[in-house]
C-alpha cells in the first residue's frame, strides 16, 4: 500500500519496540501460569465431551476433581493419564475417567519416574490427535475456499445475528448471507463471558444474543456451508473466544471450523472486570489454538471509544492494536489473521469529525498495511433518529471505502432503539452495497494534502502512542491497566474475577497442548 500519511519510520518503528518491551513481561507471566480453563481446553483436546445431568460439563468436573487434590500448578494431563493407567481405561476413555472422578471413586496424584513418562506420552498422543482434528478442519476450510471461492471485493461485509435461538439465527443468517453478507458474526449470550464453563448443546434461550457451544457452531458451520454452495463463494463464521473460558471457545471454534474469533487482549479485564492475569495467559493459550486453526481474531479496540472520548483518547487505540499485534505475532499467528479493531465514534458535531475519522482510519491502515483491519460503526452517538443513522452509517462506509478497510461491520440505523428486524439488516445492508459499489475503489485515488489536516491529526496522533508507550513500558503493561489507562476503567491485577482459577507452573508443570502448539 502506498504511503499516504508521511509517517516517521523512525517513530513507527519505535513504536512497535515500545509495544514488544512493554508486552514482553506479560508474555512472561503467561508462560509461567496456568489457569483451570487452559487445562479444561488441554483436555478437551484430549476427548473429554458431554456434562452431566445438571448441565455441568465432564471437563470442568475432572479439573475441578485433580484440583481438589493435587492443585492446578503441576497442570492436570500428568495426573489425569496417570489416573487412566491405573483404573486401567484406555486414553479415549477420558469421559468415563470423568464420571468417575465425579462419583468420587477415583484418586489423582503426580507421578514420578517411568508413571509421568508413560502419562506424558499418552496425554501428547491424545492432545496431539485433538490438534490433527483443528488441521483436518483447516485444510477442509482450505478447499471449500478453493471451491466456492472468496468474496470478490474488500472490505468483507460483516453482519450479526442475535435471536437468542440457535434456530432461529440460522435462517436469519442464510438470509443475510443471500443478501450480501460474507462474515455472520453469532452474538453471545448476554453474561456468557462470566460463566467459568462451557454450555453444552444446542440452545434456545440465549439473552440479546446465543449461547456459545459446541453444538450451536457445528449447526451454523453447516448452514453457512449450505449457503456457500448456493452462493458459489465461502461464507465465514464468526464467534467469541473471550470471557472466562477463552481457551476451550478457541479449541472449540478450531474442532468446528470457524474462521474469525473475537479474541482481545484486555476487553475481558476492561468490561468484564476479568482478572488481568488470568486474561493474558489464557489469551495466549487461546491465540496459539487459532494460529494452528488458521482462523483470524477480531480485537476490541472500537469498545474503548464507547466509554472514553474518540478524539481525546484515539491514541490508546494505536497503543492498543500495537499491543494485540505483538501478543499476536509472539503467539504465532500471521499479519492476515489479526482483524485489529477501531471505530466511527466521533461525535458528529466535532468540526471536521469526518476527516479526524479519515485520519484515524488512514493511520491504522498504514500501521498495519497487512492486517485485515475490523472496521467498526457508530453506535455511541447514535440517537434514534433512523434518518440521521442511516446517513451516519453511509458516512462509516464511505470512511470505510477511502481507507481501505478489511472488514467491514454492517451498521444499522436503529442502533440504541430496538433489536433489528430482518427489514433493517435489508436497508442497511442496501447502504453498505451502494457506498462499495459506487465508491469501492476510493482508496487507490484518495491521498490527502501534503502537509494537511488529515496528515497532521495522523502523525500526531501516532507521537502521543509513543508517548503513552514510553510510559507503559516504564511503569508495566499492569500497572497502566490498574490506573485506568485504557477505556477509563481501573482493574488492579490482584482483583476481578476468575483470580482464583490461576496458578503459577510448579517445576514439574506439563502442558502436552503448548508443547505441541510451540514446536508446530
Amino acid at each position: 500500500m502506498m504511503a499516504k500519511l508521511d509517517l516517521d519510520p523512525a517513530l513507527v518503528s519505535r513504536a512497535r519496540e515500545l509495544a514488544r518491551r512493554a508486552g514482553q513481561p506479560v508474555v512472561d507471566l503467561a508462560r509461567s501460569h496456568t489457569t483451570v480453563s487452559v487445562e479444561r481446553a488441554v483436555l478437551r483436546l484430549a476427548g473429554v465431551t458431554g456434562a452431566d445431568p445438571d448441565g455441568i460439563p465432564w471437563v470442568n468436573r475432572l479439573v475441578d476433581a485433580v484440583v481438589d487434590e493435587v492443585g492446578l500448578e503441576h497442570g492436570v494431563a500428568l495426573p489425569v493419564f496417570d489416573a487412566l493407567a491405573r483404573e486401567g481405561l484406555p486414553a479415549g476413555d477420558l469421559t468415563l475417567l470423568a464420571q468417575k472422578a465425579a462419583a468420587g471413586s477415583v484418586r489423582f496424584g503426580v507421578p514420578t519416574g517411568k508413571a509421568a513418562t508413560a502419562a506424558r506420552k499418552v496425554a501428547s498422543k491424545a492432545t496431539g490427535a485433538g490438534l490433527k482434528a483443528i488441521d483436518r478442519r483447516r485444510a477442509e476450510r482450505d478447499r471449500l475456499i478453493k471451491r466456492f471461492g472468496d468474496p470478490k471485493q474488500r472490505p468483507w461485509i460483516y453482519l450479526i445475528v442475535a435471536t437468542g435461538d440457535i434456530y432461529e439465527d440460522i435462517p436469519q443468517a442464510q438470509a443475510a448471507a443471500r443478501a450480501g453478507a460474507d462474515v455472520i458474526a453469532v452474538i453471545r449470550s448476554t453474561g456468557q463471558s462470566l460463566l467459568d464453563y462451557v454450555p453444552e448443546g444446542p440452545t434456545r434461550e440465549g439473552f440479546a444474543g446465543t449461547y456459545a457451544t459446541q453444538e450451536n457452531f457445528r449447526l451454523m458451520r453447516a448452514a453457512l456451508d449450505e449457503s456457500s454452495r448456493e452462493l458459489k463463494r465461502y461464507v465465514r463464521l464468526t464467534n467469541y473466544a473471550s470471557g472466562l473460558c477463552m481457551p476451550e471457545m478457541a479449541t472449540l471454534a478450531g474442532l468446528e471450523r470457524l474462521d474469525m474469533m473475537l479474541n482481545d487482549s484486555m476487553y475481558g479485564i476492561l468490561f468484564r472486570d476479568i482478572n488481568p492475569i488470568r486474561t493474558f495467559v489464557d489469551q495466549r493459550f487461546s491465540r496459539q489454538v487459532h494460529a494452528r486453526a488458521g482462523i483470524i481474531i477480531n480485537t476490541g479496540e472500537d469498545n474503548y471509544l464507547t466509554t472514553a472520548d474518540a478524539v481525546d483518547e484515539a491514541h490508546t487505540v494505536t497503543v492498543s492494536q500495537l499491543l494485540n499485534e505483538f501478543f499476536a505475532h509472539e503467539a504465532g499467528l500471521a499479519n492476515w489473521q489479526l482483524g485489529l479493531g477501531h471505530a466511527f465514534e466521533i461525535n458528529p458535531e466535532v468540526p471536521e469529525s469526518f476527516r479526524l475519522e479519515l485520519a484515524h482510519a488512514l493511520l491504522a491502515r498504514e500501521l498495519f498495511p497487512d492486517a485485515p483491519l475490523k472496521w467498526m460503526p457508530p453506535t455511541k452517538h447514535m440517537t434514534g433518529d433512523v434518518f440521521r443513522g442511516n446517513l451516519l452509517d453511509g458516512f462509516f462506509n464511505l470512511a470505510g471505502a477511502m481507507t481501505g478497510q478489511g472488514i467491514l461491520l454492517v451498521g444499522m440505523m436503529t442502533e440504541a432503539v430496538v433489536t433489528p428486524w430482518l427489514s433493517d439488516r435489508d436497508i442497511a445492508l442496501q447502504n453498505v452495497r451502494y457506498v462499495l459499489g459506487a465508491a469501492g475503489g476510493l482508496h487507490e485515488d484518495f491521498v490527502p494534502a501534503p502537509g494537511g489536516f488529515i496528515q497532521q491529526r495522523a502523525n500526531l496522533v501516532l507521537a502521543e502512542a509513543v508517548r503513552l508507550l514510553e510510559k507503559i513500558e516504564g511503569d508495566t503493561l499492569l500497572q497502566a491497566i490498574a490506573e485506568g489507562t485504557f477505556g477509563i476503567m481501573k482493574r488492579p491485577a490482584d482483583r476481578g474475577k476468575g483470580l482464583a482459577g490461576v496458578a503459577k507452573h510448579a517445576d514439574d508443570y506439563f502442558n502436552p497442548a503448548t508443547e505441541l502448539l510451540e514446536a508446530s
